[in-house]
């Protein structure tokens, strides 16, 4: 008997457009199988129908054949359908609901009347399993902290099915291997586990079966290898070598606690005036804390940011508008700073002009979805708006976490050759946040590496080469 099956399946969320188009697909028990496509063609939507998501709270025609072990649940509610298909959501915010960790896995355990001493017992594992301690705060975990907590939430329930829409997007290289593992571990052990991701490299080797989906069409790929060679290249960076300059800004052991943790402590190092610096470290190790600090969206509790050339602001630096005017940041999670009506709206709010705007839409490839809600978009196309709205208003500091994520990997060599073009234009300086080994090297003139809150070492892209080595 079949995991999962889908017969004929069409959807459509307007009655007009298809997003799926008579689609058949199926997965089995004791498999890792592997869901693959750019981003906005139907993948998310297709994991939606598996977790009731669609019909039962996303409206849209449905029709079509939908069976998990052999049992139709189109005419089931989300709650019969959650007893048999466990399901992690692209966004990990949006699942997270609870303050602890501890609550947060307990949540699901209770709403299906487990015992107490079995929550107990099932909290304990999990964490143990995802590196967690379950007394942390939720709100001050890391994005990959995050994915972690929902991955445990969803492995506590203990559904044989597993749905994990870009579980690797927010993870380190180990902490993506550790995962990736474990779920081949459970396979073993007679789970189906389905996963959508665009890091084909970590995931494919782990994979039973590998699908596409392009187009509203799903399709099996027989010869993986073949796709992996093709689809897993570093990308090459295409600008000159960087001529030294003066320091734009340096860190002079700055620190940071939240939540009565440690963050950071005695961080040093600088950045030069027009050079692209990468930040590299495991989840959790505090590099998005560090990108908010330079971005001045928190304060240090210890040491200081010193400005080493004024004329690159044409004031003096200082927390206020002006600071803010002269800086772009793109948050890890596009949802954040997403606000305007349309996409068009967006990117026009602080273009520098209506025409720079306009090639801004059409550079970044979103002209065609100009007049959505960028809160309707998929996760890849809103990370692809967010940036380039940011790139409307011409920075001369552009700080960008995890920038990559959502993207396929032709999308992905199209955004680093675009973010590339951008600096070599207006020679802005570029500090990105990425755990992504594809496009890392790409995007460095140099490197920064942060180890337990801290700099362990500092270079140019035989660092990035290092460090990726190192865990690959």
């Amino acid at each position: 008997m079949r995991a999962v099956e889908l017969k004929d399946v069409s959807f459509s969320y307007d009655g007009e457009k298809q997003v799926l188009n008579h689609v058949s697909f199926t997965a089995e028990h004791g498999e890792v199988t592997l869901l693959i496509g750019p981003s906005g063609c139907g993948k998310s939507t297709l994991l939606s129908i598996l977790s009731g998501i669609i019909p039962n709270i996303t409206a849209g025609n449905l029709t079509g054949q939908v069976s998990v072990d052999g049992e139709s649940i189109l005419n089931l509610g989300t709650d019969e359908i959650c007893r048999k298909v466990g399901i992690v959501l692209q966004n990990p915010e949006a699942q997270i609901v609870h303050k602890r960790v501890e609550d947060e896995i307990a949540f699901g355990l209770e709403n299906i009347g487990l015992a107490e001493e079995k929550i107990a017992s099932q909290i304990d594992t999990v964490c143990k399993m995802m590196e967690l301690d379950k007394n942390w705060q939720t709100r001050t975990l890391s994005g990959g902290q995050k994915q972690r907590l929902v991955t445990a939430s969803t492995l506590a329930m203990g559904q044989k099915v597993l749905v994990l829409d870009e579980p690797l997007a927010n993870l380190d290289q180990t902490g993506g291997r550790e995962l990736m593992e474990l779920l081949r571990n459970l396979a073993g052990h007679g789970y189906a586990v389905i996963v959508v991701e665009h890091r084909v490299d970590m995931v494919l080797p782990y994979a039973d079966s590998l699908w596409t989906v392009e187009e509203g069409t799903v399709r099996k790929i027989d010869d993986k290898q073949e796709y992996l060679n093709t689809n897993t290249q570093k990308i090459k960076d295409t600008l000159p070598e960087y001529r030294p300059q003066e320091n734009l800004f340096s860190l002079e052991n700055i620190s940071y606690s939240a939540g009565g943790r440690e963050i950071l402590r005695d961080v040093t190092f600088s950045v030069p005036k027009g050079a692209r610096t990468v930040i590299l470290g495991e989840n959790g190790c505090g590099k998005t804390t560090l990108l908010r600090l330079i971005a001045r969206l928190n304060r240090p509790t210890g040491g200081k940011i010193v400005q080493t050339l004024d004329a690159c602001f044409d004031r003096r630096f200082n927390p206020d508008k002006r600071w803010f005017q002269s800086v772009g940041v793109v948050y890890q999670n596009p949802n954040y700073q997403l606000f305007m009506p349309t996409v068009y709206q967006e990117v026009r709010f602080g273009a520098v002009s209506d025409e720079y705007a306009e090639e801004i839409l059409e550079r970044f490839s979103i002209s065609h979805i100009r007049n959505r809600h960028p809160q309707s978009l998929s996760e890849g196309q809103k990370r692809r708006a967010s940036i380039a709205a940011i790139a409307a208003t011409q920075p001369k500091v552009l700080l960008l976490d995890e920038p990559t994520v959502g993207r396929d990997y032709q999308g992905l060599k199209e955004l680093v050759e675009l973010l590339n073009e951008l600096h070599r234009q207006t020679g802005c300086t570029m500090v990105t946040v990425t755990h992504d080994v594809r496009c890392a090297e790409a995007l460095c003139d140099k490197a920064v590496l942060i180890e337990g809150g801290t700099v362990q070492k500092q270079g140019g892209k035989e660092l990035v080469r290092e460090y990726f080595g190192e865990r690959s």
